[in-house]
């Protein structure tokens, strides 16, 4: 299906809305630097009404609702802050949150904590085991990771008490969830795609909920728990992208392709090589298709997707500039364009890669055969030669 081109991220945020109105899930894959995390604010502005809101959401600013109290003076009782006055914390005095949880963090974690609903703030321990002897050590910092963790899961407890329709979140009509597992290894990303899916789909909640994440294992663990309501048409799954120049996004939703990140980030390359607008980031994504590929056939390393020639030096070649070209410190915010040299190897590399693993032409309409873009640049370099 054809992209659907937005002007804004506003735009985009109404569009999602307008889906669920028939719709019980949105899923959306985007790399980091699309404006997954800006869209998520967007869609929760767009339910301001006053003091009244209708979204529940959690992106990388809902870390910011916590903050460190490290106790520089004595160096000892380090507490994790809350932030009294969000509408975030609604139930917390009420509801037992402790005991919510707890639970929900000894899936992942081996640490524990109590809060202070007088003093709004969270303090941790840990138990450690010197020989037989098991001792609590009170008031430690964890580790980012398990930060980040915590708050994930404070912050399906939250959910939890929404779907369950209690009363401090009677106000919660949409659950917006952006990239909550960012700094987890591949095992817990599994963990937490599988076991959000399961929350979600337990309830008979009229909550609507939207998914947007850069991470491909748990996208795809996503996709496949949706997989009935995607066949009943209760979800949608779309691969979210943005052009170059500011102010345009696209949707695309990809029907029933379970892994369509990676066709999806092929047709953007595609495009973007047959346009001529290539940017210095578009190495990265082809570095990260091909990574994947080499994976999947068995392989150790990327350059084993590259069609060889009789002694391969244009392998070799190759390998290098993706190397060299995908290391740049590249923004998507200030995109740089390729030099016209960098544009050409560009195009011979994604070509021979397409040759070789050939996917479903009709995904590529506009795009010129391999052949057909050699001839163009080499009369282009003949033209420019003439000059």
């Amino acid at each position: 299906m054809s992209a659907i081109e937005f002007p804004s991220l506003t735009a985009l945020a109404q569009h999602l809305r307008d889906d669920l109105e028939n719709k019980k899930y949105v899923l959306l894959y985007a790399y980091n630097g699309t404006g997954k995390t800006r869209l998520s604010t967007e869609f929760k502005n767009l339910g301001k009404n006053g003091d009244e809101r209708d979204t529940l959401y959690f992106n990388a600013f809902t870390e910011d609702l916590f903050s460190w109290d490290n106790d520089l003076e004595n160096d000892r009782e380090r507490v994790l802050k809350i932030n009294a006055a969000s509408r975030f914390f609604a139930g917390l005095g009420e509801m037992e949150m402790d005991n919510r949880i707890r639970p929900l963090l000894n899936r992942y974690a081996d640490f524990d904590f109590r809060i202070d609903t007088t003093n709004w703030e969270i303090s941790f321990s840990r138990e450690v085991q010197d020989g037989d002897t098991t001792t609590v050590v009170d008031h430690i910092k964890v580790s980012r990771g398990e930060e980040n963790i915590f708050i994930w899961c404070f912050f399906l407890a939250i959910v939890q008490l929404a779907l369950d329709g209690a009363e401090a979140y009677r106000w919660v009509k949409y659950i917006y969830i952006d990239d909550p597992i960012s700094s987890l290894d591949e095992h817990n990303a599994i963990a937490v795609a599988n076991h959000l899916a399961q929350m979600l789909k337990r309830s008979n909640s009229d909550i609507k909920a939207v998914i947007s994440t850069h991470h491909t294992l748990f996208f795809n663990v996503l996709y496949n728990e949706f997989r009935d309501d995607l066949r009943k048409k209760k979800a949608k799954p779309y691969f979210l992208s943005k052009d170059s120049q500011p102010g345009a996004y696209f949707l695309r939703f990809t029907g029933d392709t379970p892994f369509f990140h990676h066709v999806a980030t092929l047709i953007e390359l595609y495009e973007a090589a047959h346009s001529g607008r290539l940017y210095t980031y578009h190495f990265n994504m082809l570095r990260a298709v091909l990574e994947k590929t080499a994976s999947f056939h068995g392989h150790s390393h990327f350059s084993k997707c590259f069609s060889s020639d009789e002694d391969g030096s244009d392998d070799i070649l190759h390998a290098r500039l993706i190397n060299i070209l995908s290391h740049g410190n590249y923004s998507l915010y200030e995109p740089q364009e390729m030099l016209e040299e960098n544009k050409r190897y560009f195009r011979k590399i994604l070509y021979d890669f397409l040759n070789r693993h050939p996917f479903n032409p009709a995904l590529f309409p506009s795009a010129p055969s391999p052949s057909d873009v050699l001839v163009k640049d080499t009369a282009q370099e003949l033209e420019t030669a003439k000059s």
